[in-house]
């Protein structure tokens, strides 16, 4: 990560969150993560945008809020609560998360068992037209 005096340049920062640079601007657009104002100076280093270890947490939390399921919307309202006082709301978003996800579960299931009887249906006999494929013909 390139640092000076405990702070990273946007690559950097990316980097360090897993994500391209586009994608910690996205978040900044989406008022998810802070923009800091250019750093002074000439040389190497003016002009240039320093983003604190807290920025680099920050954009962590939002990367794993994200591989749990929950919406931009939803990981800004989980970013804005204070985490000693709002778990009442915390855990009704993990609540609707968990509901969403179960609706998932239950489609990609329905999914596979319909593929699962084309499977069986197409190898059950080598004759005539594939019933995977006249399946989504249709």
């Amino acid at each position: 990560m390139a640092t000076t005096n405990g702070a990273t340049t946007i690559a950097g920062l990316a980097r360090a969150g897993g994500v391209g640079v586009e994608t910690v601007r996205y978040y900044q657009r989406r008022g998810l993560l802070e923009t800091p104002e250019r750093g002074e100076g000439s040389g190497l280093s003016g002009g240039v945008r320093r983003y604190s270890d807290e920025a680099v947490r920050r954009l962590r939390f939002i990367r794993s809020a994200q591989a749990a399921g929950f919406t931009l919307e939803q990981i800004g309202e989980l970013l804005a609560l204070d985490a000693g006082e709002d778990r009442v709301r915390a855990r009704q978003l993990a609540r609707e998360r968990i509901t969403d996800l179960d609706r998932k579960i239950e489609e990609l299931q329905a999914a596979r068992a319909g593929l699962s009887r084309l499977l069986h249906a197409c190898g059950a006999d080598d004759h005539g037209p594939c019933p995977i494929i006249a399946a989504f013909e249709t």
